[in-house]
């Protein structure tokens, strides 16, 4: 297993010690997941981001997304799965998988979702990024320091 040295970026940063962890669990996920089901992420401008997840066979209610911190999860299991092996009817070719999945993506601090849709077995989320005021860059003013002099007693 390969690690990033990131001592020099430590010498020059403050509170960013979570950062070597952040990319060791990118690069083992990226080593263990099957890729399942595939996706795409679009960037539409600086903020706005949309995810897309191709989940042929299933329904919304056999997706859950849920968002916690900065991870961002989706998983799909088909909840009636044994009517349709019990049914009548057998495959006689089966290449929708409609097998379970979990898919996970960190998310930057401050991402908001807009809006989560299926339409035509494209799971879509859309999701912008919303800064707090608080947090913005702010213009300090300069306060003119009086050069009079003091004048004792």
């Amino acid at each position: 297993m390969s690690r990033f040295d990131l001592q020099p970026f430590f010498r020059s940063t403050v509170g960013f010690d979570q950062l070597a962890e952040i990319f060791d669990s990118l690069t083992e996920d990226n080593r263990k997941q099957n890729h399942y089901p595939p996706y795409n992420i679009e960037k539409y401008s600086d903020d706005r981001y949309k995810i897309t997840v191709a989940v042929a066979g299933f329904k919304e209610e056999d997706l859950d997304i849920t968002k916690h911190n900065n991870l961002l999860t989706v998983d799909g299991r088909i909840a009636n799965k044994q009517e349709k092996e019990n049914s009548e009817h057998f495959f006689l070719y089966k290449g929708i998988a409609e097998r379970s999945f979990q898919l996970q993506f960190r998310v930057a601090d401050h991402m908001l979702i807009d809006d989560v849709s299926l339409e035509n077995g494209m799971l879509v989320i859309m999701m912008h990024r919303e800064i707090p005021e608080e947090l913005k860059p702010q213009k300090l003013k300069i306060k003119a320091v009086s050069n009079k002099p003091i004048i004792e007693g």
